[in-house]
């Protein structure tokens, strides 16, 4: 792979097209959460269910590359500062990390030096009301849950929560998150330092 070409090291593929299909697939306007759209079939709700609940336990033991694991190569973690996700070209985002950025967020956490996070937070997440529902790819589909993290700092407790979308393929016989798009309930209050991964 060409090193301009390698999302660990550029951001090549969030572009202007990239943008686009962001706010097509994943705002308000996007419509994608229909009920002629819902999966019924539950082996695949199962999977699905299963993928997130794996996600959510491997963020609580702290087990963050297995984590990024899931994840496609080209992929996105995306905490909108607007209700319904909105256009990150035009709206605050909370946080929008791209490959390399959470590559490098990993790794600072690693340093000991992630001032946010020393000590280290504590923190369950909780996943609920998972529903599936086809996408216009065949092996692509997005994914509708809730959340509660309850976060356990420095004599401190917090619960944040909210709903997430992922948009999600199968990939050598297992799954690949594309994005993770985190709505909180919260995103126009004061939510401090979101240094954990939601």
């Amino acid at each position: 792979m060409r090193p301009e070409r390698d999302p660990s090291l550029s951001s090549w593929y969030v572009d202007e097209t990239y943008y686009g299909t962001l706010v097509k697939d994943f705002s308000d306007f996007s419509n994608w959460q229909r009920d002629e759209l819902a999966v019924a079939d539950p082996a695949l709700r199962d999977r699905c269910r299963a993928l997130l609940e794996r996600e959510a336990r491997l963020l609580d033991q702290g087990q963050l590359d297995e984590w990024l694991a899931l994840y496609a190569p080209e992929c996105l973690y995306w905490v909108p500062g607007t209700p319904g996700g909105g256009d990150p070209r035009r709206e605050v985002a909370i946080v929008f990390d791209d490959r390399r950025q959470l590559e490098s967020r990993i790794f600072r956490l690693r340093t000991g030096y992630a001032w946010s996070q020393v000590p280290q937070s504590r923190t369950v997440h909780v996943v609920s009301n998972v529903e599936v529902f086809r996408t216009a790819e065949a092996s692509v589909w997005m994914i509708r849950s809730t959340f509660l993290v309850s976060e356990f700092r420095a004599q401190q407790s917090r619960i944040l929560s909210g709903w997430c979308a992922h948009r999600v393929s199968e990939h050598a016989g297992g799954w690949e998150i594309r994005v993770k798009q985190v709505n909180l309930i919260d995103f126009d209050q004061s939510l401090r330092n979101l240094s954990i991964l939601l």
